[in-house]
């Protein structure tokens, strides 16, 4: 059936929008890090006493995510001081094909207590053109990652992190319902059922070396028109224990004011079909190039309460294609400081948290 010239048109507008944010959101991970400092074995966390439920019931933590992780803690510090609250989790970013374990990544978040959440990407973010744009990189194939090309390199992660005296999550391949990343399967020559495939291959790695100290977070974008169905990549629920989901107002095709639950309900809507897990916003921000930011913020701190099944909100404290940070912005600082004065946003993180992955009560 022919396409009215109206359709026609926002499909165009969508498309070119969502080029220009799949540029901008690769660029995100062009840091290239250095060693962080070790601490000292007195400073290293690990488990003292009983499990205490990670957020308790009726709670939701905040945290961060951002450029350089536990690299350069700069941008923690910034946020906290401009919004006087300590976020509970600070989520990174680790490359396969430039990153090796290194306990001293986790450790150094999880002594400023924070719960380390790991966005394990397997690709070169160091690439450029269309291997970044499109994810064309054919060495990190699903099917690659299905054959145990990559067992070696997943097994010694595990066997790292198995050694960590807390828990940690890890955010596998996220975004995959898009087509700007090598495991999506609209890019990279991958094919319908490889990502399922290959999620639980990694999991099952971890399984066969004993690692229990993991949260597996399935992470898709909010979906989008001619967005993969979420349903058709959803592991299972065996797999995963907190559902991510990644959206922003300002990125391309969403540039026009658009409230939190603007962005996010409709996913969430789709969710509630495929699985009662718990639901993680691993990754959201606001621009303020029409100075709306704070008013933003407030917004999305008034929205939260209507969605009990949301037990954790990361906000994007970078400098990438836009400015995110609420640092950056005393009047989104204090926005953002108002809204978390809540008691249901009152949550710490130590090395005795064990996170909740029952189904979120609110």
């Amino acid at each position: 059936m022919r396409m009215p010239r109206i359709g026609r048109y926002l499909v165009g507008v969508v498309a070119i929008g969502l080029v220009v944010y799949v540029v901008a959101e690769l660029d995100r991970h062009n840091d290239k890090p250095t060693a962080p400092a070790v601490p000292p074995a007195s400073a290293v966390p690990h488990r003292t006493g009983e499990p205490v439920p990670f957020p308790p019931d009726g709670k939701v933590f905040l945290g961060v995510n951002t450029s350089m992780g536990s690299y350069d803690l700069g941008a923690v510090n910034d946020f906290t001081a401009a919004t006087h609250y300590h976020p509970s989790v600070l989520e990174f970013a680790q490359g396969w094909a430039v990153h090796r374990f290194d306990r001293a990544v986790f450790d150094r978040i999880a002594g400023r207590g924070m719960f380390p959440l790991m966005s394990w990407e397997p690709w070169n973010y160091q690439e450029s053109g269309p291997a970044r744009s499109h994810g064309a990189q054919p060495n990190f194939r699903l099917s690659r990652i299905v054959e145990g090309s990559f067992d070696n390199y997943i097994r010694a992660f595990a066997d790292g992190i198995k050694t960590l005296r807390y828990q940690v999550g890890i955010r596998f391949a996220h975004e995959m319902n898009g087509f700007w990343y090598p495991w999506c399967e609209q890019s990279n020559g991958n094919r319908p059922g490889d990502y399922v495939k290959a999620y639980r291959h990694v999991y099952d790695i971890f399984a066969k070396e004993g690692v229990t100290n993991v949260i597996w977070v399935w992470s898709p974008n909010v979906s989008y028109p001619g967005s993969t169905p979420l349903d058709e990549l959803y592991p299972g629920d065996k797999y995963v224990d907190w559902v991510g989901l990644s959206g922003y107002y300002g990125t391309g095709g969403m540039a026009t004011y658009r409230s939190f639950n603007s962005i996010f309900d409709e996913t969430l809507n789709q969710l509630a079909a495929i699985t009662s897990k718990p639901i993680v916003v691993t990754e959201t921000g606001a621009t303020d190039s029409a100075g709306r930011k704070a008013e933003w913020i407030r917004q999305m701190f008034r929205e939260l309460p209507a969605h009990p099944q949301i037990i954790g909100v990361i906000w994007f404290e970078a400098v990438k294609e836009l400015d995110w940070r609420v640092a950056a912005s005393p009047a989104a600082a204090a926005a953002y400081h108002e809204g978390a004065q809540s008691a249901r946003y009152e949550v710490t993180w130590s090395a005795d948290s064990d996170a909740r992955i029952g189904a979120a009560s609110g």
